[in-house]
């Protein structure tokens, strides 16, 4: 009996020392808690890429290859997971602004890449500065980061500005012999900018504006329009405007009997502008992408390369003919975007405010990036970082973007 006393005292010790030694679950959460904490914040974190693209309405012919675009882009970014979230601002300004505010407060993205317009994209800039979230636009005004203010120290953009693709039309067009030139564009900032642009870059080569009209994007006609130019007997009509819309004009001036020069700005870079427009442009010109022509390049084009790898990447998700050069200003923006990201990342978690500041701040250092539409050398002062050779003169023959050696 003593000896079974005494056993059973030394397993009720051993008992009570296995008890001790063992957590219980409220100190396994604890260690669990700890063990969180104890990890670097920036290992859990995610990157959020908000797109605030015109996936309805007139400005479709847009968005649809940069929403296409968004399945291309990489889904790791230095280590860290990225999430595209893509919203529709239906080419509606309102809208864009609304999609925009829902990105910052509600998603709490680190970027924003996008309007696919002008007007979408200059209402933008009040959000984005109000919620310190870059943005990379992909339109086509300088407006949208010139001057580089305290707004649109937020600001940054892809295609090539609307300067740099006027003073293309008028050297191209005063080596034709056009002395004097008319202009059509859209009712909106795109259309005012690009005329105001035109007429400077005319002047320096002396060319004479004869006329300016305007019509809106969802105009049936311009047919009215198109009769006062007429009667001014331009040498050239330059047309302001992007995507579909941008075929009624230079399709009413052909049905009317005009045989001078035509050229678009490089809002028509997509093939349903081809498709709508049909035979009627055939002989037209624009400034444009070196992505639309970029089997036609020089070998030693800087962009060629590039612009060749995005082709069959999104050809060999959408088909054959189907790469437009909006499409490659959303690969050039994940292009920034890959290039800043991992340098953010040394400095401040994604979803925070420092690190949002840090990856503004390193996309306004990029410099010497290679890129599908040129080489970006970005600054304090500039917010694209594109120069001359990011564009190239095209011509549309037999349905085709053809290019122009200078």
């Amino acid at each position: 009996m003593p000896r079974f006393e005494s056993l059973e005292r030394g397993t009720r010790r051993a008992r009570a020392s296995s008890v001790r030694a063992t957590p219980s679950r409220r100190g396994l959460a604890r260690l669990a808690a700890a063990l969180c904490a104890a990890l670097p914040a920036i290992a859990l974190a995610q990157v959020k890429i908000g797109l605030v693209l015109s996936l309805t309405g007139p400005a479709a012919s847009l968005g649809i290859p940069a929403r296409d675009t968004v399945a291309l882009l990489p889904k790791q970014i230095g280590g860290q997971s990225v999430e595209y979230i893509v919203l529709d601002d239906a080419s509606d300004t309102t809208q864009a602004v609304q999609d925009t505010k829902k990105l910052i407060s509600e998603n709490h993205v680190d970027a924003i890449i996008g309007s696919s317009i002008t007007p979408n994209s200059l209402s933008m800039i009040d959000v984005v500065a109000d919620g310190e979230t870059p943005m990379i636009s992909l339109a086509s005004s300088a407006k949208i980061i010139e001057p580089v203010d305290a707004k649109r120290h937020w600001v940054f953009k892809t295609p090539q500005t609307d300067a740099m693709m006027a003073s293309a039309i008028a050297a191209h067009a005063s080596a034709h012999g056009v002395k004097t030139m008319a202009f059509i564009g859209q009712a909106d900032a795109l259309g005012e900018t690009f005329y105001t642009e035109v007429a400077k870059f005319a002047q320096l080569h002396h060319i004479d504006m004869v006329a300016s009209e305007r019509f809106n994007r969802t105009d049936p006609s311009v047919t009215g329009q198109v009769l006062k130019i007429l009667a001014t007997h331009p040498d050239a009509v330059v047309v302001g405007a992007a995507g579909t819309p941008a075929a009624l004009p230079p399709k009413t001036l052909r049905e009317r009997g005009y045989k001078g020069l035509i050229y678009h700005n490089h809002g028509v870079g997509n093939n349903d502008f081809l498709r709508v427009c049909g035979a009627d442009c055939n002989g037209t010109f624009l400034p444009a992408s070196p992505v639309l022509v970029a089997a036609q390049l020089p070998t030693d084009h800087p962009a060629k390369r590039l612009a060749l790898d995005y082709i069959a990447r999104f050809e060999a998700l959408r088909g054959a003919g189907s790469v437009s050069a909006f499409g490659s200003y959303t690969w050039d923006a994940g292009m920034l975007l890959g290039n800043a990201i991992p340098i953010a990342l040394k400095q401040a978690a994604p979803g925070t405010p420092e690190f949002r500041r840090a990856l503004r701040n390193a996309l306004e250092a990029t410099r010497g990036l290679a890129d599908t539409n040129g080489v970006v050398n970005m600054s304090a002062t500039d917010h694209l970082g594109l120069d001359q050779r990011a564009r190239v003169m095209v011509e549309i023959r037999n349905g085709k973007w053809v290019y122009q050696p200078n």
